[in-house]
């Protein structure tokens, strides 16, 4: 039986992630493989499975924590996607908040799965609004607005990587690029670095040629203390939210996924300070979506997905917020302000509903320590 190539790609909240998995899946389909993808949060209604299925994509979804803590679904959702026939190629997006991935998901796969999956190498997109500033601290710069423990986990998601994509590389300079491949080399010696930029396509051809190179897969693990990782991963608070809007009057769907990513996230810095990880926004009229996120306190709203569209009538506004704050402070400013964006385009709230959670301390189906 041909085994199934399976491609994780990690980094930080934010990254990019979805979009370089949606970049490699086409590249993978035009050519006439067979794909598959498995998207995973701590949390349901995510923005990134949505934005997948509605590009025609075939997607799983793991829900409620970490592959590492929830390694059996995993399995089990690699299965269901492959029940009429197995994927050439499965590619799966972490938590972004994880780390230690390869000795709780790569070599457990590769151990005991080694019949059904032939584990790629262990490529980790890194986010330079963030990176330019964590790893700048090692020239004496500012603080990033996260704490220690947070940065801990950044960092440690570089060090196992076997090889590591500069993201959004459309938006930075020569300079910028080969500096951030300076700072790299310091925290993941020997790793090879590649300049991507998934909203654009550039890069992802080296990505696919790292994908299918004999390179072995999760060669690097982790000195790492779980202690601080825990600590990293509760400082930051979760929300998902999912409401149902009503308008008769049309509305840009372009524009309403971008006024709700602007508007809270001037609120989270106005009310709270809070260090923004990742907030991303979904807007779903009739068969038409569009996307738009924020990945920093100082970066620009980014309409990751064009809709192109008007819509009349019921429109669903999908929010996933990660940010440094007290989980239930970042809840109110998320329903808040999609109640005051609704009514500022003359539409009427008929539902919604949130969650909000700071992560619980990982805890591993398996762990592999040599």
């Amino acid at each position: 039986m041909t085994k199934t190539r399976f491609v994780l790609i990690g980094g930080f909240l934010g990254a990019g992630k979805t979009t370089l998995i949606g970049q490699i899946a086409k590249r993978y389909l035009a050519a006439g493989k067979t794909v598959g993808i498995i998207t995973n949060d701590q949390a349901a209604d995510l923005v990134d499975t949505h934005n997948l299925r509605s590009q025609g994509f075939a997607v799983g979804e793991v829900a409620g924590a970490c592959f590492c803590c929830s390694f059996d679904e995993l399995v089990s959702t690699a299965h269901s996607l492959s029940q009429q026939t197995a994927p050439d190629v499965l590619l799966a997006e972490p938590v972004g908040s994880c780390t230690d991935l390869v000795a709780t998901v790569v070599l457990p796969l590769q151990q005991l799965l080694g019949d059904r999956f032939e584990m790629a190498p262990f490529g980790v997109l890194l986010k330079p609004s963030h990176g330019r500033k964590i790893l700048a601290q090692d020239d004496d710069k500012p603080l990033s607005g996260f704490s220690p423990q947070a940065e801990y986990i950044f960092r440690k998601q570089l060090e196992e990587a076997d090889y590591l994509m500069v993201g959004r590389s459309d938006q930075l300079s020569s300079e910028e690029i080969a500096k951030l491949k300076e700072q790299l080399g310091r925290v993941a010696p020997s790793v090879p670095v590649i300049a991507v930029s998934p909203k654009v396509g550039e890069g992802v051809d080296e990505v696919i040629g790292y994908i299918e190179s004999p390179m072995v897969a999760g060669s690097r693990l982790l000195d790492i203390d779980y202690d601080t990782y825990a600590a990293g991963e509760a400082e930051l608070g979760w929300v998902n939210l999912t409401a149902t809007i009503n308008s008769e009057q049309s509305i840009d769907l372009d524009r309403l996924a971008h006024d709700v990513v602007e508007s809270t996230a001037e609120q989270i810095v106005a009310q709270h300070q809070g260090a923004i990880a990742h907030l991303k926004v979904s807007v779903l009229g009739g068969d038409s979506q569009a996307v738009a996120n924020v990945v920093s306190n100082d970066s620009g709203v980014d309409i990751g997905l064009h809709s192109g569209r008007t819509v009349t009538g019921e429109i669903q506004i999908i929010v996933n917020a990660r940010v440094a704050i007290d989980p239930s402070d970042l809840q109110a400013v998320c329903e808040s302000t999609v109640r005051q964006i609704a009514a500022n385009h003359n539409a009427k709230v008929s539902s919604l509903s949130a969650h909000s959670l700071r992560p619980g301390r990982p805890t591993p189906t398996h762990r592999v320590t040599a």
